[in-house]
């Protein structure tokens, strides 16, 4: 009975939806796996209830499928029993309070701390104020691990030579306090200057007096995206991959790098401006992964003799 249901389904979604001779060998492959584990449990697949589904899902899991293999057969289990539902072949559509597989977080890409250092060496080489401004974005974003809309609208008067923090707004107009290196604050303080003796008029508008990176953008100053090819630019320099590099992977590494040498989760937490310490919590992934390749590369019995 199940295989005349199955095979009613796919000649549904081969003539009402036009699906491909390979969609459909993806259909029948997943639920006849979906029919040979209620053939092993004694159940009708047909008649399941949304417990027997939620088994299914669990054994997917229990077998390491990935989250994207498992959320393609939970795909195919919903179209197969809205069908079911539609035709009158079952009184309701079990599969309505099942929840698909959470993906697992991708780990955050970080540049290396030598990457670094040779990407605000070639950003100093970039020629005009473009230089200087450069140097100053990089050393903010990696001493302090500002989002790149933190780091564009900072206010001129949020860099004060005595004061050894910046007051930062982030998400949700929640704000933080964030320490800035002498080292940062000495780039910001050139790039500024820098940009005065150019007589640029983005550097001389009553708007744009009030940023730290002042530029001729309607909001008076640097856009994100302006940022971003700013960052490139330093990146091509160093002979580094741009798309290696970005705003985003400055503060990944920013916290990668702190982590690595001893931080601990909850100062992580405040420095990032994280409302939750789950989300900073994958970065432990990150120092584990680098810990494992660690013992493999150099521990005498990690690798086996052939």
């Amino acid at each position: 009975m199940a295989a005349h249901h199955l095979e009613a389904f796919l000649e549904m979604l081969a003539a009402e939806r036009g699906a491909a001779r390979n969609t459909l060998s993806a259909y029948r492959t997943d639920l006849e796996d979906w029919f040979g584990h209620c053939a092993q449990r004694g159940i009708a697949p047909v008649e399941a209830d949304t417990e027997a589904l939620r088994g299914f899902l669990r054994s997917l899991a229990d077998q390491g499928l990935k989250p994207r293999t498992q959320a393609r057969r939970l795909s195919a289990l919903r179209q197969f029993h809205q069908f079911l539902a539609r035709e009158g072949l079952r009184p309701d559509d079990p599969t309505e309070l099942l929840e698909g597989p959470r993906p697992t977080p991708s780990l955050p890409k970080a540049i290396a701390e030598a990457e670094v250092e040779a990407l605000i060496e070639a950003a100093a080489r970039l020629p005009g104020h473009r230089g200087p401004q450069a140097v100053a974005a990089l050393e903010l974003l990696y001493c302090s691990g500002l989002r790149a809309s933190e780091l564009v609208t900072l206010p001129a008067a949020a860099l004060r030579e005595d004061a050894p923090m910046l007051a930062i707004r982030g998400k949700g107009g929640k704000e933080r306090l964030v320490p800035i290196s002498a080292r940062a604050k000495q780039a910001a303080l050139a790039a500024r200057a820098a940009l005065a003796e150019t007589g640029r008029k983005s550097a001389t508008g009553p708007r744009a007096q009030r940023w730290l990176f002042p530029a001729r953008a309607a909001a008076g100053h640097m856009t994100r995206q302006a940022l971003g090819l700013l960052l490139k630019d330093a990146a091509l320099a160093a002979g580094i991959d741009p798309a290696r590099v970005s705003p985003h992977v400055l503060r990944h590494s920013f916290a990668s790098h702190l982590l690595g040498h001893g931080a601990d989760l909850r100062s992580l937490q405040m420095l990032l401006g994280h409302a939750d310490i789950a989300t900073t919590q994958i970065y432990t992934k990150v120092l584990e992964e680098r810990l494992r390749a660690l013992v493999e590369a150099h521990h005498p019995l990690a690798q086996t003799s052939v």
